[in-house]
């Protein structure tokens, strides 16, 4: 019987592939600021999505249809969940998601996108400047503008700069 499968990157495990209605995940999902029905049996958008968790992070790249894409980057894959409850470094748990989505599917095009919303997010001042979104400059997403109504940051990984794909490690139990 196979086991779970882990995405390592050195001997350390980083990642491991869920479902969508993982109950470790939904808990960490019904802590996050975008979750719009906490305790539902789902938390991610109704498209594919590949979901990877770990003992305090959940992340969720969706790939929509761009006909039911209302912004500007319509195409693009989405990271619409991230959530880092550890002490691991965020961007470098984004990297690592982004190198196993990497594994899984061609990426688009455009890349990669992400919103923040500033209203939920502490900000990190470089320079004397607020950046929400932060991890997601250090881990090679560009600020590329701003949702319609201005409220979201919209950061994208264009796909040169995405790290290659990473494999996974499969483990027996």
């Amino acid at each position: 019987m196979q086991g779970p499968i882990f995405f390592c990157f050195g001997s350390e495990i980083v990642w491991c592939e869920t479902w969508k209605s993982d109950p470790a995940a939904l808990a960490i999902a019904d802590r996050h600021y975008s979750r719009q029905k906490p305790g539902t049996k789902q938390f991610t958008q109704n498209c594919k999505n590949l979901v990877l968790i770990r003992d305090h992070a959940v992340w969720v790249t969706a790939m929509p249809k761009a006909e039911h894409v209302k912004h500007q980057w319509a195409g693009a894959w989405m990271n619409s969940f991230f959530r880092n409850e550890g002490d691991e470094r965020s961007s470098d748990l984004i990297r690592a998601a982004v190198a196993i989505t990497r594994f899984h599917f061609d990426p688009p095009p455009l890349g990669m996108l992400t919103f923040v919303d500033p209203k939920h997010v502490r900000p990190t001042k470089v320079r004397g400047e607020d950046i929400y979104g932060y991890c997601y400059k250090m881990a090679g997403f560009h600020l590329v503008g701003f949702s319609k109504t201005k409220r979201l940051w919209a950061w994208r990984l264009f796909v040169e700069d995405m790290p290659p794909a990473a494999p996974p490690w499969e483990y027996d139990l």
